[in-house]
């Protein structure tokens, strides 16, 4: 058999994406169904966080359908004039993969692992409708499997602002269209512990006894995701939370902490428990940002010990301290940056060289302060770690 160039079959815009959903959203399983709605999700968490803070409320309609709603300013149709920071128009989200998959600015926020944006969700979709609230009106507009049936119209006067999507993801793809309502509110549930001020709601109207809800806001942040880990973890009769923000130019971003440690005697277990996340995205096989952690740690308690006199601490070395630190520990080290530099495709590890640096500065220096203010806790901390080294 032969095969040249005139064999060859060359897919485009939601063509190729209709044709192998997979490479877009992970699989045509319930695990991409999620991600369709993460991805729809994540343009309106990025859209409210821009403003500082702000709600958004997702549904799980009685009818297949997911509907993302937010109140933020409301994406503009229209592509902006030229020079316009604001990014793309919706529209051009939802029919162009070259218009970017997400909303211009810093550090945004990963609810999708795949970063795939509003063009595969509306090629992935029997049916999508997108409406904008601004400036006192309100404009919508319907698409199928990704082409638009209309132009935008205008639908009325609007109060307030914002953007609601809702879509129906297509049956001729997925393998179920039943979205898991426990998938969905456990990830929400973690966003907005990484996204302080932000507000996020689930609700699904599909139980025939009625719908239910749940909202998820946490003022504290990373704080109160490290005190929600340790009470699951049954060791909530220790709450000393460690835990810092911080902006740092040499890794064009920010860091957000916070860790515990939890003695054998309050829970009976040694277990680590230290997560790591880049722009809200989870790495489970950690990376700059949680070697920076450890780094850290490492300094802090070995310093702390020496100064102290600590006899086990007098030949310790202090890789053998970064191993050992994890024992009755909680942490969550998040940071967000401009540029993430994943390794794998998965995103499952951070890559960024600088970030190491810069955490481990940070969380030495917060360490330090820690331990000199609260000396009993810090020399039984200090003191089990280092002779676990030691072992």
């Amino acid at each position: 058999m032969e095969y040249d160039a005139a064999r060859i079959e060359v897919l485009e815009g939601r063509e190729a994406v209709r044709k192998r959903p997979g490479m877009w959203v992970g699989s045509v399983t319930e695990r991409g169904l999620h991600q369709l709605v993460f991805e729809v999700v994540g343009r309106a968490v990025n859209e409210v966080s821009a403003t500082g803070a702000g709600r958004v409320d997702v549904t799980l309609t009685s009818d297949g359908g997911v509907r993302v709603a937010d109140d933020g300013p409301g994406v503009a149709f229209e592509a902006p004039a030229a020079g316009d920071a604001d990014g793309p128009g919706l529209e051009a989200l939802l029919t162009s993969m070259c218009a970017g998959s997400e909303p211009s600015g810093r550090r945004l926020v990963g609810v999708g692992q795949f970063g795939a944006g509003l063009f595969v969700a509306n090629a992935l979709s029997s049916r999508l409708t997108a409406e904008v609230r601004r400036e006192g009106v309100r404009r919508a507009q319907e698409f199928a499997r990704g082409v638009a049936l209309a132009p935008p119209c205008a639908a009325g006067p609007a109060t307030g602002s914002g953007t609601t999507v809702a879509f129906w993801p297509d049956a001729g793809i997925f393998e179920t269209t039943e979205c898991s309502f426990a998938v969905l509110a456990e990830r929400f549930r973690q966003v907005a512990f990484l996204n302080r001020g932000l507000e996020i709601s689930l609700t699904d109207e599909r139980p025939a006894g009625g719908a239910r809800v749940v909202r998820f806001r946490f003022p504290d942040g990373v704080r109160d995701f490290v005190a929600a880990l340790d009470a699951e973890a049954g060791a909530s009769l220790h709450p000393d939370v460690i835990g810092f923000e911080r902006e740092d130019p040499r890794m064009a971003g920010t860091m957000e902490l916070a860790f515990l440690w939890s003695g054998t005697r309050w829970n009976g277990s040694r277990a680590e428990r230290v997560r790591g996340f880049a722009n809200s995205l989870a790495t489970p096989e950690g990376g700059t940002h949680v070697d920076g952690f450890r780094d850290g740690v490492a300094a802090a308690v070995t310093t702390y010990a020496r100064k102290r006199g600590l006899p086990a601490a007098v030949e310790v070395d202090p890789g053998s301290v970064a191993d050992r630190i994890g024992e009755g520990l909680t942490a969550v080290v998040s940071v967000k940056l401009d540029r993430p530099e994943f390794l794998g495709a998965t995103r499952g590890l951070l890559g960024n060289p600088e970030v190491r640096a810069c955490v481990g500065e940070a969380v030495r220096e917060c360490l330090d302060g820690w331990f000199e203010e609260h000396p009993e806790r810090a020399a039984e901390v200090v003191d089990r770690i280092v002779r676990s080294a030691q072992d």
